[in-house]
C-alpha cells in the first residue's frame, strides 16, 4: 500500500530531528533551484548543457540536486549558461 506524500509530509513535519535536518539542507535547495532556473532561462537541456561544460548529461545532473559543487564547477555550469559565478556572504 503507498502512503500519500502529503500525509507523509504532515508526519515529518512533526518530527523536529527532521524539521531540522530540512532547514540545514536550504542553501542546497536553493543552489539547486538557481541552477535549474538559468539553464531553463537558457534553453537548454541537460545534455545540451552538458557538452558545453564538457562533461556529462549526469555530472550536470549531480550538480542540480543540490549536492555541493566545487567552485570550479559552478563557475562551467555558469558560463555554459551564459552567465556569471558571484559568490557572496549574507548575514544570518
Amino acid at each position: 500500500m503507498t502512503i500519500p506524500f502529503d500525509e507523509s509530509r504532515k508526519k515529518w513535519a512533526l518530527d523536529p530531528g527532521f524539521v531540522e535536518a530540512y532547514a540545514a539542507l536550504a542553501p542546497e535547495f536553493r543552489l539547486a533551484r538557481k541552477l535549474l532556473e538559468a539553464r531553463s532561462n537558457a534553453g537548454l537541456s541537460q545534455q545540451e548543457l552538458a557538452r558545453r561544460m564538457g562533461t556529462s548529461q549526469s555530472a550536470v545532473a549531480r550538480l542540480e540536486s543540490g549536492h555541493r559543487p566545487s567552485i570550479k564547477s559552478l563557475e562551467r555550469y555558469a558560463e555554459a549558461v551564459g552567465m556569471r559565478l558571484e559568490i557572496s556572504l549574507v548575514p544570518r
